[in-house]
């Protein structure tokens, strides 16, 4: 065991003094440390309830025979820090759940690790350090909260973002928002539709990380208590196997993961977070992946934003591995795949069976032929760009439009709330990148506003920042490179046409090439920040959104 180079031996007395001072027995230390790590808050819905899961994961360890030691992680609610500077803070967080797991496993010598995370960053940054530290883990999340419930209607976090938007376009009144305000969130979990949280958490079954229904087990249930137990339990097996992490993180672990999120249609921070977790277990995970992968992958689920069924929808109609099943039916799962189950991820899928089609549409008659994701390239993007290509209305996967330029997402919030954009505009806003903003903010107060407006269906939004899972409507993100960095989208002026084509996986600046040359001679640079702490080193060291957007990336 790992543990006992900190805890055998005549010269390990002092260690072991202190791990008695932690009330544990020499049974107990004897045993193989195990770290449960849990992202437990009174900050985050989504994390209220993980100190109960994380009790269940402890219980189970105890059971097989390990020593369970629980340590928290951080973790920032986004829809909390969304629209304000709050936002700049969230991707860069990924980074530090990763490096201060890598820290505390190390420097304690622990010899596996339960991760109970929930929400957006927590999930990939906690995936970053279990590659990294290659030891016998399993995750298991916090799951999903129940939609809600508004004159007959189910609802979620992105109905009240869009409601704003209606508000201010006269189209819903303050009485009705107050309304939807107190019953959109029912309770804890991640908030109830396919954004980036349940995004990730399904994925993780996918790579193999996590136990069947990690993704879509309700929150609030003793069944997602039932799943830390065995989280526990599986772990111990892990170990015992001597079985890393690295095992389960292959290449044909991402491109299953890719192939899911294809088929559910996923949040485009997918197309962020998966890279950054490949490049810790040493594989390239290129854009390039994403669109082979979408063009062989049918769209099977259209859930919340693109349509009306939420995350307690594709659970009562099979879950994740009721997608799976759809995929292997086809020849898009590599079902050899191991999963910490101790069961393949063909086995897994041949055990599951679809309950319900009207959610998880057979694979012989999906939704779409291609998947929901889609990257871009061309003149304004030369490194790649991202949409979430099921959430876009069928009139905007070709567009033309005029550049409406804003130098920050709080610019195009007050335009677009003001009523000063119009039909047929792409809004470009710019210095929102990783380096530029820095953080790489999510746009949900502006697309959600321009959904409530009932613009998600005319006008296009492009971006170097990116986009919540919330987001539907032309919203094309992650564009590179940044403008920070001098990328064509620093160029670019207000009437400038831009032409879009997801179908064809471009996205054009149609300016010539002589005066682009020439605004380029005489571009000033990004806008100062004054920066401090945290953000300004983050700035300094992180990479391109085409490559995940991790420290030490190249610009």
């Amino acid at each position: 065991m790992r543990s006992d180079a900190m805890k055998k031996g005549m010269e390990r007395a002092p260690q072991r003094s202190l791990l008695k001072a932690l009330g544990l027995t020499e049974a107990e230390i004897g045993r193989p440390l195990v770290g449960v790590v849990s992202a437990q808050s009174e900050l985050v819905p989504g994390h209220l309830h993980l100190g109960s899961l994380a009790e269940a994961a402890k219980a189970g360890v105890r059971s097989a025979g390990g020593t369970p030691l629980a340590f928290p992680s951080i973790g920032v609610c986004d829809g909390i820090a969304m629209g304000h500077e709050g936002m700049r803070y969230s991707l860069a967080t990924r980074e530090l759940v990763a490096d201060s797991l890598e820290c505390m496993a190390r420097a304690h010598a622990l010899d596996a690790l339960v991760l109970i995370p929930n929400c957006d960053k927590i999930v990939p940054g906690m995936l970053m350090a279990a590659a990294r530290l290659d030891l016998p883990t399993v995750l298991v999340s916090g799951g999903p909260m129940a939609a809600g419930s508004h004159r007959g209607r189910k609802t979620s976090l992105s109905t009240v973002f869009e409601a704003v938007g209606a508000v201010g376009a006269g189209r819903m009144g303050p009485e009705e928002l107050a309304e939807l305000e107190d019953a959109a969130c029912p309770g804890c979990g991640s908030c109830s539709g396919m954004f980036t949280a349940n995004s990730m958490n399904c994925v993780c079954e996918a790579l193999g990380m996590a136990l069947p229904g990690n993704g879509t087990i309700p929150a609030a249930g003793a069944a997602r208590v039932r799943l830390a137990k065995e989280a526990g339990t599986a772990v111990m097996a892990l170990l015992a196997q001597g079985r890393g992490a690295r095992e389960f993180l292959s290449a044909a672990a991402f491109r299953n993961a890719l192939a899911l999120d294809m088929a559910l249609g996923c949040s485009t921070n997918t197309a962020l977070h998966l890279p950054a977790i490949a490049r810790e277990a040493g594989i390239t995970l290129g854009l390039e992946l994403l669109n082979e992968v979408s063009a062989r992958t049918p769209n099977l689920c259209r859930l919340s934003p693109a349509g009306e069924h939420y995350l307690e929808d594709l659970h009562a109609a099979g879950g994740v591995s009721a997608v799976l099943s759809e995929l292997a039916s086809i020849g898009r799962l590599e079902g050899g795949a191991p999963s910490v189950s101790g069961r393949s991820l063909g086995d897994i899928a041949a055990a599951a069976r679809v309950l319900d089609p009207s959610v998880i549409a057979p694979a012989s008659a999906p939704r779409s032929p291609t998947g929901g994701l889609a990257a871009l390239r061309g003149s304004l993007a030369p490194e790649g760009a991202v949409v979430k290509r099921s959430a876009v209305a069928a009139s905007m996967l070709r567009h033309e439009g005029p550049a409406r330029v804003f130098e920050s997402e709080e610019e195009a919030f007050a335009a677009v709330m003001g009523g000063r954009v119009a039909a047929g505009d792409v809004l470009v806003i710019r210095y929102e990148g990783p380096r530029g903003g820095p953080g790489m903010r999510e746009m949900l107060a502006c697309t959600a506003a321009l959904a409530g407006r009932g613009l998600d269906a005319s006008v296009a939004l492009v971006t170097d920042g990116r986009f919540s899972g919330a987001t539907r409507g032309a919203a094309i993100g992650h564009v590179s490179p940044e403008a920070a960095v001098g990328g064509p989208i620093a160029l670019v002026r207000e009437g400038d046409r831009i032409r879009i084509d997801i179908e064809a996986g471009w996205v054009e600046l149609l300016v010539a090439e002589a005066e682009l040359a020439a605004r380029r001679a005489s571009w000033a640079g990004p806008p100062k920040r004054a920066l401090a702490g945290y953000l300004a080193r983050y700035a300094r060291e992180v990479g391109s959104a085409a490559a995940g957007a991790v420290l030490g990336g190249s610009s």
